[in-house]
């Protein structure tokens, strides 16, 4: 193997930006949209992008959604139906001469980086030639946990195979036009976690992301990830390396815990993006109650409802190639009954000529579209809090079929009048109850699950974008939702003395909540989104 340089580059790369240099390059991002399996997808990005200004959004990196190196790689309908910079089927590796359309666009979607999934160095080559004109860099994903990778012999199933992942790694470094990344999860022991991260580097990564979980931990039993591991990575490389931090982040306020916790150059988002689109904006400049909900002590979010109405005008005017319906303002406290509610778009079609000939979205055309696919599992996922409250609106999602524009605007518009309904009566529970920290402040904190306390610190009213908050594994057994094995049990307890006395950093949760109820229900709600790595 190549020997690491003082850039987390190998000695043999060749002459184009690598390391911290290219990181600089591309703004020096430090808030990054994670590669999600069908969720990280143009729209999406585009939705991100959206809540920050115009020089921040472009200092914002974002990752496409995971890749099959092997199939992109032989398959062009396989290609079209997950990246499209222009509109014309991706046959060549040569840059198109077409104008950009969506994926890596240089006005809307940069910088990007685009990652795949592979064992074989030849198919990751090959598969990313054909992106390397329209991205920054390309990824591989080493750190998918999920069964469908062990099937596959990829991602976090490679993770004992170090030379095959050496070999694609430095394959893409001498051979592709584009710096190559990689995204990695910590191992059993941070000793072990660092030489692995060194062979990565010294194949030629130019940024290393880790995410400070193992890979065992997923499902019921994803637990928290340690921050410690990733400052141990950091204090053990070379200055220059670039490294990327990823788990814990909830919502805005954990970004900046976890810069100066782990000392990483940027951090990633995955998850909280996921329930949360508005994750790296601060609330807007300009007081915006219609778009922004302001509530006691500072504790804030972007409303459901306009996350959900921007979101689908970015299909409309992207996927589907036409204006949005024209719309009524949004609901405020004092506004008169006529002013908006049901449906979200004007009733009569002669007001905005494009409903005339508005796609319903249910051809072929559309339905292979990976930004209108993955339209109802992103609205179920930010739409969470809501849906366990409104179930006749999770019903309506769920039977909204792929492409179903008419359906999705049939929700958005119950949406609406579901938000009109909660901040009406949050306003009514004020005026009788000024202080509605009261009942936060009344629970005892030794009568409280970690869950809990957690909700109390992240939770807002269930109209309000917020994170969605998993039990932690301890809790997840005490509840029967999942059983841990004697194998399992016993590694545990080997690494647990592996570590001593080195205890984990972990986000502190802070007890000053909005008083809001612990026991909202979740009824028969779909599970949260897959996200791999």
């Amino acid at each position: 193997m190549a020997e690491i340089s003082p850039t987390g580059t190998s000695n043999s790369s060749p002459g184009r930006l690598m390391g911290r240099a290219f990181y600089e390059s591309i703004g020096s991002p430090k808030y990054i949209v994670a590669p999600m399996v069908d969720r990280s997808e143009f729209a999406w990005r585009l939705l991100t992008r959206s809540y920050l200004d115009e020089e921040r959004s472009k200092s914002l990196l974002a990752y496409t959604p995971m890749i099959h190196a092997r199939l992109f790689r032989e398959s062009a309908k396989y290609r079209d139906e997950h990246f499209m910079p222009t509109r014309s089927t991706l046959v060549t590796k040569e840059k198109s001469p077409d104008v950009p359309w969506l994926d890596g666009n240089p006005t809307l979607d940069r910088p990007l980086f685009v990652q795949f999934c592979a064992n074989k160095p030849e198919d990751l080559l090959d598969a990313a030639e054909y992106v390397a004109p329209y991205c920054d860099a390309v990824d591989l994903n080493l750190g998918c946990p999920q069964g469908i990778a062990r099937a596959g012999h990829y991602g976090a199933y490679l993770q004992e195979d170090w030379d095959t992942i050496y070999k694609m790694i430095n394959k893409l470094h001498n051979e592709l036009s584009v710096p190559v990344t990689a995204k990695m999860r910590i191992l059993d022991t941070r000793e072990k976690t660092l030489e692995y991260a060194k062979m990565i580097l010294s194949a030629g990564a130019s940024i290393l992301t880790v995410h400070g979980r193992r890979r065992e931990q997923k499902g019921h039993n994803t637990g928290v990830a340690d921050w410690s591991v990733i400052r141990y990575l950091r204090d053990n490389l070379p200055s220059e390396t670039v490294i990327f931090a990823n788990g814990n982040i909830l919502n805005s306020g954990d970004l900046e815990a976890s810069l100066a916790a782990t000392g990483a150059d940027g951090i990633m988002s995955a998850e909280g993006n996921l329930s949360d689109p508005t994750i790296f904006a601060p609330p807007p400049k300009v007081y915006n109650p219609r778009q922004y909900w302001y509530g006691p002590n500072g504790k804030g979010g972007y409303r459901m409802d306009a996350v959900f109405r921007r979101y689908l005008d970015i299909i409309y005017r992207h996927s589907l190639d036409t204006e949005p319906p024209a719309r009524k303002p949004l609901y405020i406290g004092g506004d008169p009954v006529d002013i908006s509610g049901t449906p979200s778009a004007m009733n009569s079609e002669d007001q905005n000529p494009a409903n005339k000939q508005k796609p319903n979205g249910k051809s072929k055309k559309y339905r292979s579209d990976p930004n209108v696919r993955a339209m109802q599992g992103h609205l179920f996922q930010l739409l969470r809090p809501l849906v366990s409250v409104h179930t006749e609106i999770r019903d309506a999602l769920a039977k909204t079929v792929l492409g179903d524009i008419d359906g999705f605007e049939k929700v958005l518009a119950m949406v609406e009048v579901a938000v009109r309904s909660g901040l009406d009566e949050y306003d009514a529970s004020r005026g009788a109850k000024p202080d509605v920290t009261t009942t936060a402040d009344a629970v005892s904190e030794s009568g409280l699950t970690p869950k809990q306390r957690t909700e109390l610190k992240y939770q807002r009213p269930w109209w309000v974008c917020q994170p969605y908050i998993r039990r932690l594994p301890e809790e997840a057994i005490q509840v029967g939702a999942m059983t841990v094995s004697k194998k399992k049990t016993a590694k545990a307890q080997l690494r647990e003395r592996l570590l001593g006395e080195k205890q984990p950093i972990r986000r502190t949760d802070d007890l000053k909540g909005l008083g809001l109820p612990l026991d909202q229900p979740s009824k028969e709600l779909p599970q949260p989104a897959l996200v791999c790595g």
